[in-house]
């Protein structure tokens, strides 16, 4: 009888982190926003989610005090679960933003924004399960997808913010609170590409 190998207890950490950010984002991105209520019950949900990815974090930390051997360089593993929680912090902070600005109306910018950062997490949760079977040359395409995503971010920004200033002539609170938040969802994409790096560092390192 063949018996299937258990994964090592960081890469499960790993992937438990990964999971939870891309249930994160499939909840930012499918939630109906249609009042103040939706708002409060929206960011209360995400936080929650952030709160979980904290938990994994500290106890990857605890693990890695208490831990002789591990399967790759433990700064590695402490990098790549860092970025990672900085996507989901990226998340809820974007989540506060939308309670605290009343945005029940998000753009078709926003919901581009999301959809990509969405696409992002799944290549990075594809990734994180070929890290923890070391499959790691077939980490790379996952990798450049999420740069891809990020270029894409990025230029939908500016896009977004040369729209909003043409668009909105009479409320200029209204142009700071989008803007904000246009950059802030930007600022996931960048903390996706960041996870992209520690893999492709952890590669080079590995293969």
């Amino acid at each position: 009888m063949v018996f299937a190998r258990k994964k090592d207890r960081f890469f499960e950490l790993l992937i438990d982190i990964a999971e939870n950010t891309k249930t994160a984002s499939q909840y930012f991105m499918d939630f109906e926003i249609k009042n103040a209520h939706d708002l409060k019950t929206f960011f209360e949900t995400v936080k929650e989610y952030e709160s979980i990815g904290d938990d994994y974090v500290h106890t990857i930390i605890t693990d890695l005090n208490k831990a002789f051997i591990t399967p790759i360089e433990r700064e590695d593993i402490l990098q790549l679960s860092m970025v990672l929680d900085d996507v989901l912090d990226g998340f809820e902070q974007s989540a506060a933003l939308f309670e605290m600005y009343s945005v029940t109306s998000p753009t078709d910018h926003m919901k581009k924004f999301v959809g990509m950062l969405h696409q992002c997490t799944l290549e990075i949760s594809a990734a994180i399960e070929l890290l923890s079977n070391k499959k790691l040359t077939e980490i790379r395409k996952h990798a450049i997808k999420i740069k891809e995503y990020e270029t894409n971010c990025d230029n939908l920004l500016r896009t977004a913010v040369k729209n909003l200033f043409a668009t909105e002539k009479e409320n200029p609170i209204k142009i700071i609170q989008y803007k904000e938040i246009y950059e802030t969802l930007e600022e996931i994409a960048d903390s996706c590409q960041g996870v992209a790096n520690s893999l492709e560092t952890i590669i080079m390192k590995n293969a």
